[in-house]
């Protein structure tokens, strides 16, 4: 453990902190700063953090989490696009000698370089506070990119955790649902009301972590060709699989395949993709493969 014991979960210590800098919250960048240290004892808990490990934060703000997790870890990567609150983190993390400070976009960042040169490509620990708007691409950027990741511990819209964590046949389940699943073992940590943060936002949230896998749960002749069928079916909930796959642009799946590989399946030829298993969209793009090709 290196500095001292942290001091930002307290309301009265955040405030501070904003009005020394004259600290002007932005909408664009989806601001909530959490001030309850209960719930950052939760997500330093649920992220499972210790002496040996480097964590890539996404999104510190003024440094709340931030003095939590090199408390406990080895190294912290703080990812802060909001220039404004670079000298508020260099105020706040002065004493922590663990911490590099990153002032950039995450989506721009090369986490698999970072992972190599901090970690000596070991995989790192994701945390973060995410912004509601941007949660879904920065989830799936880190999957789809394969940057080494033990695990990933949120705090995300609340609706957005459970879609997450939903199976075939809810009302939540969909392509989100699809892609955690075969990447990650999503585990909602706790739920976390608006009067937790400053400013409040309108919406519940919720801490999800999301352990990877380190081997998807299905295997699958290509991903690419399956996660694009995903996509596909869940763009208009409404429409049969059949229907839905057979008009996405850039898929070249016939009716005729569609209707050919369902069957081989042993699946009604009007089955909806919400009623598809991850297990079942893995065997469909392997049989739509093998039809393709011959």
């Amino acid at each position: 453990m290196t500095g001292p014991a942290p001091s930002l979960g307290n309301p009265k210590n955040t405030i501070e902190i904003l009005q020394k800098y004259r600290f002007v919250f932005q909408k664009k960048f989806g601001q909530n700063f959490l001030i309850d240290e209960h719930v950052l004892e939760k997500i330093i808990r649920a992220a499972q953090i210790g002496p040996d490990d480097f964590v890539v934060e996404i999104g510190p703000g003024i440094g709340t989490m931030t003095q939590y997790l090199a408390y406990q870890a080895r190294g912290v990567a703080a990812v802060e696009i909001d220039r404004a609150l670079i000298p508020i983190l260099e105020d706040t993390l002065a004493e922590y000698d663990n911490v590099t400070i990153i002032n950039e976009d995450v989506l721009k960042v090369d986490l698999t370089k970072l992972a190599q040169e901090m970690n000596g490509g070991k995989p790192v620990k994701i945390v973060a506070n995410l912004p509601y708007y941007i949660t879904t691409p920065i989830i799936m950027g880190l999957f789809e990119r394969h940057v080494p990741v033990e695990s990933i511990t949120v705090m995300v819209q609340k609706e957005v955790a459970e879609r997450m964590q939903a199976g075939p046949g809810s009302k939540d389940y969909g392509a989100l649902s699809l892609a955690v699943q075969y990447y990650a073992e999503p585990y909602i940590v706790a739920n976390v009301p608006p009067n937790c943060f400053m400013p409040r936002p309108g919406v519940g949230s919720a801490v999800i972590r999301l352990g990877t896998h380190r081997e998807p749960p299905v295997k699958v002749k290509d991903e690419e060709l399956m996660f694009g069928i995903i996509r596909a079916s869940f763009n208009q909930r409404r429409k049969t699989l059949q229907n839905s796959v057979s008009h996405a642009p850039g898929l070249g799946i016939s009716k005729e395949t569609t209707a050919a590989v369902l069957e081989e399946m042993g699946l009604p030829v009007a089955v909806r993709g919400e009623a598809m298993s991850l297990a079942q969209f893995a065997q469909f793009a392997d049989l739509v493969k093998d039809q393709i090709r011959t």
